[in-house]
């Protein structure tokens, strides 16, 4: 059976310089690559050598996306949960929805696009 993982999820964001800053400030990544879209528009991407987070917007991405249509939200892992929650604070975003139950400590916050992410701490 074959076996695999993620290697980028692209998401439509309405500045993907403010998300990119917010990624790379939570998680500690870094810019992989940045230019025009292939349709038109532009993409941030930012992640690992391994995997990333592409951030395109366009003249048609209006942002306040609805949740779960289709994204339900993105889940990331950290090493210091109280040290994430501040960076998202620092950035004039709202954590909510904290929770500790097996496997690992949480919260979530929605982005300015209404895009929810979901941060976990499993140790």
């Amino acid at each position: 059976m074959p076996k695999g993982n993620l290697e980028h999820a692209n998401i439509s964001v309405t500045n993907p310089d403010r998300s990119a800053a917010l990624l790379i400030d939570l998680l500690g990544w870094h810019e992989r690559w940045k230019g025009d879209a292939m349709s038109g528009g532009h993409t941030i991407h930012v992640g690992t050598e391994h995997a990333y987070v592409a951030l395109y917007t366009g003249p048609h991405v209006r942002g306040s996306f609805e949740k779960g249509n289709p994204l339900n939200h993105l889940g990331f892992v950290v090493d210091d949960l109280e040290a994430a929650e501040k960076v998202v604070v620092s950035h004039g975003l709202k954590p909510f929805g904290h929770d500790d139950y097996e496997p690992g400590r949480r919260f979530y916050f929605f982005d300015w696009d209404g895009i929810e992410f979901e941060v976990v701490n499993y140790e």
